[in-house]
């Protein structure tokens, strides 16, 4: 435990003290150690998968869920998508450094602010290997040092991925201690690592409820939450009826057993009985299970089994990270506001409708951070959209909401020019 203990506290500290050159570090810099780290992802694919597959093997027998399985998995595809991920970072212009809010006072002083670094940056991550590519490359793009700690399930994954960073970092000369990796899976470090108040930031939780809960309650520094996405799609009176299907398909199929994936359809009553039987359609040949009220198994016809089943009152406000969705016909457009409001967890909200009435208030009303008009909610994403990639998804609204990528791990310092002002 000791030696433990000492890795954490030796890891901080190079973090610390990689702060102040990272500041300063050329945006060619940066971008060259990047574009190498883009590079070895490819080179080293075949280790890095061999890695992950003894890791994902050692949580099938554990009896990990399958949303959690699906996290873990890292594919040929997958990793491509991460280096291209890292190289769109390269590309997107260096925040730090940036002046803006420019104004001059009646006393002839001129303001501005300038992008700084935040500092160092600690992610507490579980199941997703991705995360330490992500992270990594934003803060370092964003001149922040990080320290990452996987999850044991995906121990041998990040270990690989980290190291992929470092030789990359390494060879460009990136200071040391810009990216530090803790090797350790014992979780009684995550307690300490959280009161490092001297070294750490911030601090940013990527996993289920249970992590988000226990980093917020025992941070000493700053903490941005979010992840927990119970995500609705409001099918409106005047929906198009094939687009809201394809929206609602895409939201709920394409990969639903992540944050971005829809959770529950909100069905106006004046569309219900022609959307509700399409929808059983389009969802029986994908094994969607629909947990619905009663309103909507009437208008299906009854329950069946395995495919259309009653809803219970936990189902509202439910994160399902799988091939199932609570299904709610509303006699409104007030009425899915309601149930947004009450049941949401503030991550993304979409409506379906050609009613620009109903579209605006929408956008207006409801409380999110993301709102989207007749589009899937699995945009919600930093990669879709054009940050590169995402230190996470945030739902609180202090200091950042939604996908954070390279502005959102800054902060800014006030610059005065003057030409002798005093004040009076």
């Amino acid at each position: 435990m000791e030696q433990q203990l000492d890795e954490l506290e030796t890891k901080a500290r190079r973090a610390r003290a990689a702060t102040r050159p990272l500041a300063f570090l050329p945006t060619s810099v940066k971008n060259r150690a990047l574009k190498a780290v883009a590079e070895g992802l490819k080179d080293c694919s075949d280790r890095v998968i061999a890695a992950n597959r003894e890791d994902y093997a050692e949580a099938r027998t554990s009896g990990m869920s399958l949303s959690m399985l699906d996290r873990l998995l890292l594919d040929d595809a997958r990793i491509a998508g991460m280096a291209t991920d890292v190289l769109t970072v390269a590309g997107l212009p260096d925040p730090i450094g940036q002046v803006f809010d420019n104004r001059t006072l009646t006393n002839g002083l001129q303001l501005s602010k300038r992008r700084v670094p935040l500092g160092v940056i600690a992610a507490i991550y579980e199941s997703r290997p991705n995360v330490t590519i992500d992270i990594a490359s934003l803060c370092l793009k964003a001149g922040n040092a990080c320290i990452l700690r996987g999850g044991r399930e995906a121990r041998r994954s990040n270990l690989a991925l980290a190291g992929v960073v470092q030789a990359a970092c390494r060879a460009e000369g990136v200071p040391e201690g810009a990216v530090e990796f803790i090797e350790s899976t014992d979780r009684s470090l995550v307690t300490r690592l959280l009161r490092m108040r001297e070294y750490i930031d911030l601090v940013i939780p990527r996993g289920g409820a249970e992590l988000i809960r226990l980093v917020a309650e025992n941070a000493a520094m700053a903490v941005v939450t979010g992840g927990i996405g119970v995500c609705h799609a409001y099918i409106d009176r005047g929906a198009d009826v094939d687009m809201a299907l394809r929206i609602v398909d895409n939201a709920k199929v394409q990969r639903p057993t992540v944050c971005n994936a829809l959770d529950c359809v909100l069905v106006h009553q004046d569309i219900a009985k022609t959307f509700l039987p399409r929808l059983r359609e389009l969802w029986k040949a994908s094994g969607v299970e629909m947990r619905c009220d009663e309103t909507a198994i009437a208008l299906l016809g009854g329950a069946e089994s395995g495919r259309v089943v009653k809803a219970l009152p936990g189902d509202w406000g439910k994160e399902f990270l799988s091939l199932v969705a609570a299904i709610k016909v509303v006699g409104s457009l007030d009425e899915a506001l309601a149930h947004i409001e009450r049941f949401g967890s503030g991550h993304s909200e979409a409506i379906v409708t050609k009613d620009y009435a109903a579209s605006r208030r929408f956008q207006t009303e409801v409380d999110a951070a993301c709102v989207y008009v007749n589009a899937s909610t699995r945009f919600t994403d930093g990669s879709q959209f054009g940050m590169g990639a995402e230190i996470g998804i945030s739902t609180q609204k202090f200091h950042a909401r939604g996908p954070m990528a390279l502005e959102e791990i800054t902060s800014y310092k006030w610059v005065a020019l003057g030409d002798g002002q005093t004040r009076q």
